[in-house]
């Protein structure tokens, strides 16, 4: 599916082709391919590498990235013994086109034949302590390949934890020495201008790992930075914002294609194809947001909340699930909605028997983007809310 560079819009062509496509199917065929050309967008391969040396944490920051703990299952194994021998792929438990990559570490011999660079988008590097000289060796051949690379101090917690006993402690300061020390050991092994990201595995949600996230999504293609969105723990409300934002530049591609089908002059496909696009977007939200199940039960085992207490606080559809009847009657609603406060919308009705088929595309476009931003919100609300009862 193509993408601009500024937003994931369908293009003409792409349409034309899909209403050609769609003429000549039955309506559950129709179905079908729609759900398939819009799965195509969040499919997109993303590979990225995390290295380090023997304990430095890179195990679990890879389990803590894909919301898993180390004892959970196919979590990465850690250790202070180097336990990785060739690159070992964890692919992300919702969306299996994401992989992070255990590295072995870096002080193994061969490494650089060894770890096949042009097959990642991008490089973590993570160390516990000072940054070393093989760190820099490794940063040169990632510049070679013209791949993006990110610093990680690993442990802060365990760091913060050891100062904090001192009489004058202060977090601030005690973050920003650990920082300039780290920065100022990269200078002195050559590396230019380093940018060091502070970070927990245990408590990701703390430190920098909203900036870290920030800065990969900016430096990453259009079609990839949707993906990694996707994947990324709803664990503080700035993410949670970005996430959203990003859902909703979708929801054009979504309400054009609506659109289109409605233009199809086939009886009953319209319907059908809105009810499938709407069932499978709200489905995207729900996993996106963490909303599911198994998402919600991580949080009560990781909060001390139960189940109950945190679902009591959503209060969108999406929690308890959107079936093609429950689809169906929000249909109704928002059409009803859009007639009562739209004068654009009255007027396309009106003259519906001059325009045909351009009008039933209109009211698909409007009902379907209408609709959808309204599920968005207020799943986005209902992640903020979670968020909060589990951070209390």
């Amino acid at each position: 599916m193509a993408t601009s560079e500024d937003d994931s819009v369908i293009t003409q062509e792409e349409l034309e082709d899909l209403k050609e496509t769609l003429f000549n199917q039955d309506l559950s065929s129709a179905v079908d391919t729609i759900k398939h050309f819009l799965d195509q967008q969040d499919r997109v391969e993303l590979n990225i590498a995390v290295t380090g040396e023997s304990g430095s944490g890179k195990s679990t920051f890879i389990n803590a990235f894909r919301g898993l703990g180390d004892d959970d299952e196919d979590s990465a194994e850690t250790g202070f013994v180097e336990t990785t021998t060739e690159p070992k792929a964890y692919k992300h438990p919702k969306y299996k086109n994401v992989k992070l990559w255990d590295l072995p570490g870096i002080g193994t011999l061969k490494y650089l034949k060894l770890v096949q660079f042009e097959r990642y988008d991008f490089f973590i590097i993570i160390a516990s302590g000072r940054f070393r000289e093989c760190h820099a060796d490794l940063v040169k051949e990632i510049k070679r390949m013209k791949k993006n690379f990110y610093f990680i101090r690993s442990k802060t917690d365990l760091s913060i934890d050891a100062e904090r006993r001192k009489k004058h402690f202060d977090e601030k300061k005690t973050l920003d020495n650990i920082r300039e020390d780290c920065v100022k050991g990269l200078r002195e092994i050559g590396v230019e201008d380093p940018v060091v990201f502070l970070i927990s595995g245990r408590y990701l949600n703390n430190y920098d790992f909203n900036s870290l996230h920030e800065r990969m999504e900016t430096e990453l293609p259009q079609h990839k930075r949707h993906v990694l969105m996707l994947t990324v723990l709803n664990i503080t409300t700035e993410i949670t914002e970005r996430k959203k934002k990003s859902l909703e530049k979708n929801i054009l591609s979504v309400a054009l294609l609506s659109a289109g089908v409605a233009a199809v002059p086939v009886p009953g496909l319209s319907f059908a194809v809105d009810v499938a696009l709407l069932v499978y977007e709200i489905q995207k939200y729900k996993t996106a947001f963490g909303l599911d199940d198994e998402s919600l039960q991580r949080i009560s085992e990781r909060s001390g909340k139960s189940i109950e207490i945190i679902k009591s606080v959503m209060k969108s559809g999406v929690r308890v699930g959107m079936d093609k009847d429950i689809i169906l009657n929000l249909l109704c609603k928002s059409f009803v909605l859009l007639v009562k406060n739209a004068v654009q919308f009255q007027l396309i009705v009106h003259y519906k028997h001059i325009l045909g088929n351009v009008a039933a595309a209109g009211l698909s476009y409007v009902t379907v983007s209408y609709m959808l931003k309204k599920v968005l919100n207020d799943a986005a609300e209902d992640v903020r809310k979670v968020l909060m009862i589990s951070l209390r």
